[in-house]
């Protein structure tokens, strides 16, 4: 059945008051608007909603029947409304962000904390996955931002990138495993002959030590390839092999490993944010975004 929604707001004012007056002063309208809204109502329903007579209104049976339906269903309008312009203002809403367990731990924390002091009323989510993985939850609407790594093939299909850090990559190793490797520069070729530790083929970091050792004409037979750059620190540092990681990933953990030098230098990568643009950015979402692009540094520097 076809029925203005007008009409059953009409109605749910009228019937929480029991008053058509003052509905008509919740509502902005004249009380012979009310009345006439009612009766339309009831027409289309074939059904009495309300006892009327000179000093109150009543519900019928079928009157508070449907009010029993409206009232949650107004109810879920009004805090929707609510929740939105709460969003635009930052008094409420949720942030909904993607992002892999690496770059949140050593780059979002800070980032994410000054923005909870800031708002503590915006809920904040946070999904983790890998950076080609964040990519499938940004186009599935499940994210408002994500940050990932770049370079990433999976962005070339994104409208809205946005670059808001640089940071390098590094061999890493135990000192007491590979002695004669401390202060040597080495050549990308030497490492073929020692165990790489590195994560797995779907992770962009993967794809970028491929990528470097196909365009030297090297070959790359990783020894373990692991989900985690953690895990890949640790066993590098009971000497189970070279790890290639994050370089942002040691600010705390560079005790017991050395970075190797290497003769090349390793092209830097990004960390770049990505949203949908078909989607404009508000409330929390942009607000925590113009937060992130003020920083061009990963080690904390402006």
């Amino acid at each position: 059945m076809d029925i203005n929604f007008e009409l059953y707001k009409v109605f749910y004012y009228v019937a929480k008051t029991l008053s058509f007056s003052e509905a008509s002063k919740e509502l902005f309208i004249s009380q012979s608007a009310v009345s006439q809204s009612i009766k339309t109502l009831e027409k289309r329903l074939n059904q009495t909603l309300f006892i009327r007579s000179t000093k109150k209104v009543r519900l019928t049976k079928e009157g508070e029947l449907l009010f029993k339906h409206i009232e949650p269903a107004v109810n879920l309008i009004i805090r929707g409304e609510s929740q939105i312009l709460d969003a635009g203002s930052l008094k409420g809403g949720q942030l909904r962000i993607g992002s892999s367990d690496t770059i949140c731990r050593y780059f979002l924390v800070p980032y994410l904390n000054a923005f909870h002091q800031k708002y503590p009323d915006v809920h904040i989510k946070v999904t983790n996955g890998t950076s080609v993985q964040c990519v499938s939850l940004l186009e599935n609407s499940q994210v408002d931002l994500i940050i990932v790594n770049s370079p990433n093939s999976r962005l070339n299909s994104i409208s809205d990138v946005i670059p808001i850090a640089e940071f390098s990559d590094a061999f890493i190793a135990s000192p007491s495993a590979f002695p004669e490797l401390t202060g040597r520069a080495m050549a990308l070729a030497d490492l073929q002959s020692y165990p790489l530790l590195m994560l797995e083929q779907h992770s962009t970091t993967s794809q970028f030590l491929h990528q470097l050792f196909l365009k030297n004409h090297l070959d790359l037979a990783p020894a373990i390839e692991l989900s985690s750059n953690d895990l890949l620190i640790d066993l590098a540092k009971i000497g189970l092999g070279i790890a290639f990681v994050p370089d942002f990933c040691m600010k705390e953990r560079n005790d017991g490993i050395f970075t190797l030098k290497l003769s090349e230098e390793l092209p830097k990568r990004k960390l770049a944010a990505a949203y949908n643009g078909q989607f404009s950015l508000f409330g929390a979402a942009k607000e925590f975004l113009t937060m992130l692009s003020g920083g061009t540094s990963i080690n904390g520097t402006e």
